[in-house]
């Protein structure tokens, strides 16, 4: 990441938020969610810290997305990101950025969901909250011996969680609660809003982060 100053950084991914926020912007033009979403993603990879929870949740949306001219949840997801990267920057969260990189990367990522959850966007912070436990279920997986890619793809989380298991690295109980994490998340990354709450984000979220800190990987 270059360095450039704060609050050319924070002006920044204010334009970006101030074009989403104005009365003319309308999601049903593609042509106008195609554009804000690429400028989400370069404003992301310009003035967030490489390899901090911002660029690595980027990158995962951008595997969640479904292959569209313009992808109108995509751009819902990315501006979260934008918005929770600008209020890091604006908290003084942000000024020894670097450190960013070493620190723990799930702890970011929880923090990001939770700040989401407590202003209401329930949905970017469940498919944070499921790509902190997918990542964390491979780390595990790795440390256990159990395959994490199969003909070069990565192992689907379920199958993970079930092997798992079957290496008794957890027990069949935990192994439920991480199937109906696994779900919830599933349902926010395919648009399926109606099928759950905040509360159930916000008890997700908790069972996550207890999980990570039971098995630390």
């Amino acid at each position: 990441m270059a360095n450039p100053d704060l609050r050319s950084i924070i002006a920044h991914l204010d334009s970006v938020l101030t074009q989403y926020n104005r009365p003319g912007f309308d999601t049903d033009e593609a042509e106008d969610v195609r554009a804000l979403t690429t400028r989400c993603i370069a404003v992301i990879e310009r003035v967030a810290p490489v390899g901090s929870a911002y660029t690595r949740m980027a990158d995962a949306l951008a595997e969640e997305q479904e292959q569209e001219p313009a992808n109108v949840w995509y751009l819902e997801q990315l501006i979260g990101v934008v918005r929770a990267l600008r209020e890091d920057y604006v908290g003084g969260f942000m000024r020894q950025v670097e450190e960013l990189v070493h620190a723990g990367v799930f702890d970011d990522f929880l923090e990001m969901a939770g700040e989401l959850l407590s202003k209401g966007y329930k949905d970017p912070a469940a498919v944070i909250g499921g790509s902190v436990l997918e990542e964390h279920l491979r780390k595990l997986a790795a440390r256990a011996n159990v395959p994490i890619l199969s003909n070069d793809k990565p192992v689907k989380a379920d199958q993970l969680n079930a092997e798992l298991v079957k290496k008794e690295v957890y027990n069949v109980l935990e192994q439920k609660g991480v199937t109906t994490w696994l779900d919830l998340r599933n349902k926010a990354a395919h648009g399926h809003y109606g099928d759950y709450d905040l509360a159930h984000v916000d008890l997700m979220l908790q069972g996550v982060r207890n999980f990570v800190a039971r098995y630390p990987a």
